[in-house]
């Protein structure tokens, strides 16, 4: 049973600037055959779309485990967590970011979430991850751990 879940689809303005594909190929293809150009354009401009949509990552947040795109890690070995946005999200993915840490970002998504790794035999100090609701997320994180 997840206690967060949510799935990071590309902002509209990328599938509307994906269109782009369909003008180039016709015009690539018009002097050979338009009809060709035009099908092929927007079988390719689908398959962008559909590819979009099926890559797109991930967070689930269980009772026991966080999981973030296609890696894991149990809650046991998450530690303090913050939430950052605007030009403080824009700092951790920059000039603060260590290079060891373990990171999922997406250039459509501002807020990102911090995770402590509390496991000693784990050399990523924490996880960097981007989310749309960087508190939502924290506040799901801290509800289990004042539970228990």
């Amino acid at each position: 049973m997840s206690t967060y879940r949510e799935t990071m689809r590309p902002a509209a303005w990328l599938y509307i600037a994906a269109i782009l594909v369909i003008p180039a190929i016709i015009l690539v293809l018009a002097p050979i055959n338009m009809i060709f150009g035009i099908i092929l354009s927007l079988v390719v401009y689908g398959t962008i779309v559909i590819l979009m949509v099926v890559k797109s990552p991930s967070i689930e947040l269980s009772e026991t485990a966080l999981r973030v795109g296609k890696a894991t890690i149990e809650r046991s070995h998450l530690g303090a967590a913050s939430a950052f946005s605007g030009s403080y999200a824009i700092e951790q993915r920059g000039t603060q970011l260590d290079a060891r840490a373990w990171m999922m970002f997406t250039g459509w998504v501002d807020g990102v979430v911090r995770l402590e790794i509390v496991d000693p035999l784990d050399p990523t100090p924490y996880w960097l991850i981007s989310t749309r609701n960087p508190e939502k997320f924290v506040a799901a994180l801290r509800e289990r751990s004042t539970a228990s």
